[in-house]
């Protein structure tokens, strides 16, 4: 992609901080929807819950990027919770999308957030984009999320949808959380440890990111996994591999219930997620197996 200027929504997050900080190493303007006060020309205000967008300051942009969205992880379900976890999301969307739709010369693409929670619990089967969305909370969210992004799709923009698995890294995210229970050897399985995980190691999250920003033609749903679903108890034993410790330990299912509410449903539920469209399209990921994904955090 030649130098561009690019808006990003949620570039504090990890994933968006990542990212901003891959296109400005290679020389485009980065522009930061942020919710404080603006404080410089490279920042734009919004208002994701309020649905407003300076609109203004995406003018001139060739691309626009939304991560933004409560971590899902970071607190207990409770309703209001859970009504953050969707507002943050659907709202926010609607809000960029009717923006980017509302430009005199709109940006080429639009890429939006999502994650393979769409496709609920798949147990030992494996599905791809192909599959229809599961049921339950995250599933609903999902794709109302998707479907918030409908301005930018009818006002023919080139609309992609990033579904996004478990990202593998030190900084944050669930992850994040792991590394130091299994460097202090008090890593274990979660429940009886047969729930697949599909994991993604953060530097193929953002190269596959810039990969559909940068190849024409691309719209859609994509599932930014590995193409190696592990089962939890295998992803354990990796992670022991490669920290050179113990992983005796386990969480029964029925303490992950009592300690994580609702949200122990989605901890011990199985999602064997593939690839399909990010392959077929051409991306190679440098970091396909799950011991390649927990030695490149470490790094």
């Amino acid at each position: 992609m030649e130098r561009s200027r690019i808006a990003v929504a949620g570039a504090s997050g990890l994933i968006g901080s990542a990212l901003v900080r891959s296109l400005a190493a290679d020389g485009h303007e980065v522009v930061r929807l942020v919710r404080h006060g603006q404080h410089g020309p490279d920042e734009v205000c919004w208002d994701p819950e309020g649905q407003y967008v300076d609109a203004a300051g995406l003018v001139g942009c060739d691309a626009v990027v939304n991560l933004a969205g409560a971590g899902v992880g970071d607190r207990r379900w409770t309703d209001a919770y859970k009504k953050q976890i969707r507002d943050s999301r659907v709202l926010g969307t609607a809000a960029l999308a009717e923006a980017v739709a509302a430009l005199e010369v709109p940006p080429r693409v639009f890429v939006n957030g999502s994650a393979i929670g769409i496709y609920g619990d798949t147990g030992d089967r494996a599905v791809d984009e192909k599959t229809p969305p599961g049921d339950g909370f995250l599933p609903s969210v999902c794709v109302e999320w998707e479907e918030a992004a409908a301005p930018a799709q009818e006002a023919g923009v080139r609309t992609v949808f990033i579904r996004t698995g478990l990202v593998v890294a030190r900084q944050g995210g669930a992850w994040g959380r792991l590394f130091p229970l299994f460097r202090a050897g008090l890593g274990g399985r979660l429940g009886d440890g047969r729930q697949y995980w599909s994991y993604v190691a953060l530097h193929d999250e953002v190269a596959a990111i810039r990969h559909l920003l940068e190849t024409d033609g691309l719209s859609g749903p994509f599932n930014v996994t590995a193409p190696q679903p592990l089962t939890n108890r295998e992803i354990t034993e990796a992670m022991g591999r490669v920290l050179n410790r113990p992983t005796l330990f386990s969480v029964p299912a029925p303490v992950l219930r009592t300690v994580l509410g609702e949200m122990a449903g989605d901890v011990l539920g199985s999602q064997r997620v593939l690839p399909t469209r990010l392959l077929e399209s051409g991306f190679t990921f440098a970091f396909p197996t799950a011991e390649d994904a927990i030695r490149a955090a470490l790094t």
